[in-house]
């Protein structure tokens, strides 16, 4: 219902009125009131002053107003070179970084095809609008589509920035991963896990501790985020304060990794990753999959969406990724190939919160 608005009469006497009101009469004194809205009165104003335009431009010399026009051109800022990223708001969005590190001894070959495939997925099988999709990789044209520290930092703001209840969110990381040592005391091996961004010789890496604080803090309740990172030392690398240990049978426990010093949970959100390994162990690619390089974690999640039916659990997508991943290595094996591929470990998922792996749907 709209506020009622007060009106003072000027015998003194006080009323109360509906805002669309526009006359009011004084029980008191009869005196009829004309009641002008904000609305109107704004309108007045801009006849007013575009009255007073008029008539300044008819006795101004004509050579005078096009120096005035020309000026205010000047005084304009230039047009931005660097293409803008596009709207934060929406129901369905994700940033995507592959980071092959070309031209380095340390290059990769599959990260920028792992980037290029989460994106047909999301679009052909989730739903997601293609412009509300953030890629990052050696091959953008746009500077600021590179996966430079500064870029993903910038992505990581733009995903979270505004979320609402429904928003689901993904954070897909192809690239290297590392470890550093942890200087403020929050983690329980004294490592911090990190990503390595293409820059990160130069301008460092990005910790652990600052994709918690950009991703994961800003969640508010209702809003969710799905990250899937195929990189070394990633298993908690969004510090996320639940991690879920699963054997081979299946059966499972969630291992309580919170911080005393400091709170790693979401703003009343929920979310998600899904790594490539453990903390302390590495993941690779592999042809194995579909006759080039290809990231374990990437193809296996996929996959296992895909194969798992509408609405799979998070025990059922898990329980498939990690059989993909076991097939890989047995062939591999089998093949006596294990240049292409350090797929020994298995995924990890970590969670804001714990949560019966085998009752919630997975839902994108």
């Amino acid at each position: 219902m709209a506020t009622r608005r007060e009106v003072r009469c000027r015998c003194g006497r006080r009323m109360w009125v509906q805002p669309d009101v526009r006359t009011v009469q004084c029980s008191t004194c009869h005196t009829v009131t004309q009641l002008y809205s904000l609305v109107d009165i704004a309108r007045g104003a801009n006849r007013i002053i575009h009255g007073f335009q008029q008539l300044l431009r008819q006795h101004q010399p004509q050579h005078q107003y096009h120096e005035q026009q020309q000026q205010q051109m000047m005084a304009q800022p230039p047009p931005r070179l660097l293409e803008p990223l596009p709207s934060p708001f929406g129901k369905k969005r994700a940033v995507l970084c592959g980071v092959n590190y070309k031209g380095k001894s340390y290059s990769l070959k599959g990260c920028i095809s792992d980037a290029k495939s989460m994106r047909s997925f999301l679009v052909q099988q989730m739903g997601f609008p293609i412009d509300s999709i953030l890629m990052l990789t050696e091959d953008e044209a746009s500077p600021q589509r590179i996966p430079t520290k500064r870029n993903i930092r910038k992505a990581m703001r733009w995903l979270v920035e505004g979320n609402r209840a429904m928003d689901s969110l993904v954070f897909h990381f192809s690239g290297h991963g590392s470890q550093q040592k942890d200087y403020n005391g929050d983690e329980i091996d004294g490592q911090d896990e990190a990503l390595c961004p293409l820059d990160h010789e130069t301008e460092g890496k990005i910790i652990d501790d600052e994709i918690n604080r950009i991703l994961v803090r800003p969640l508010v309740h209702g809003a969710k985020l799905h990250a899937v990172i195929d990189a070394c030392n990633s298993g908690t690398v969004l510090d996320l304060p639940f991690v879920c240990r699963m054997e081979r049978n299946g059966s499972y426990e969630w291992e309580d990794q919170r911080s005393v010093r400091a709170y790693k949970g979401t703003d009343g959100g929920a979310a998600f990753c899904f790594s490539a390994c453990d903390d302390d162990e590495t993941s690779g690619y592999t042809p194995v999959f579909t006759g080039k390089n290809t990231g374990a974690m990437t193809y296996s999640f996929i996959k296992a969406v895909k194969t798992a039916g509408p609405a799979p659990t998070y025990g059922h997508l898990l329980n498939l990724m990690c059989s993909a991943i076991r097939e890989a290595q047995s062939r591999l094996a089998f093949n006596g190939d294990y240049t292409s591929s350090d797929a020994s470990a298995e995924p990890l998922l970590t969670s804001s919160d714990e949560f019966d792996l085998y009752a919630t749907k997975f839902v994108l």
